[in-house]
């Protein structure tokens, strides 16, 4: 399973979640799980956003802005029904490609995670990242 985050800059109008979001870093991130799930039968690759929680890349949400830190945000126990639900929560091979908050929130579901952004500003995130497309094999947890 990989994860990455939502983004702030997103379309204006309602999309796919493997659409909407077109910052940077979900783009950066999104390139990245793609190639880390290339030829891999039965991976799944979500979006985390801070206010719908995981999302798969087919579901169709509207624009939103919300961060971590608003009322009525994700929390672990959501996630962690949601990944109930999508028969995900006891994945044993799961990868965060995101930072900060949304790592703390998807380590609470997924505690042994591999977490290779933990750790690094948003430079170093982005040379991370585009290390791992190249070199899959790459992706330990960041020092």
């Amino acid at each position: 399973m990989r994860a990455f985050p939502c983004t702030s800059a997103k379309l204006t109008m309602a999309a796919e979640a493997g659409r909407l979001y077109t910052g940077p870093t979900h783009t950066y991130a999104r390139r990245t799980a793609d190639a880390l799930t290339q030829g891999r039968d039965g991976s799944v690759t979500l979006v985390l956003s801070a206010l719908h929680g995981l999302l798969t890349l087919k579901q169709v949400v509207e624009p939103y802005d919300h961060t971590w830190n608003d009322p009525g945000s994700v929390t672990a126990d959501t996630l962690r029904a949601q990944a109930r639900r999508l028969g995900i929560a006891d994945a044993d091979d799961v990868v965060l490609l995101t930072p900060g908050e949304y790592t703390r929130r998807a380590l609470a579901v997924w505690p042994h995670a591999r977490t290779p952004l933990a750790h690094l500003g948003i430079g170093q995130q982005r040379g991370k990242l585009a290390a791992l497309r190249i070199r899959p094999e790459q992706y330990a947890t960041a020092a």
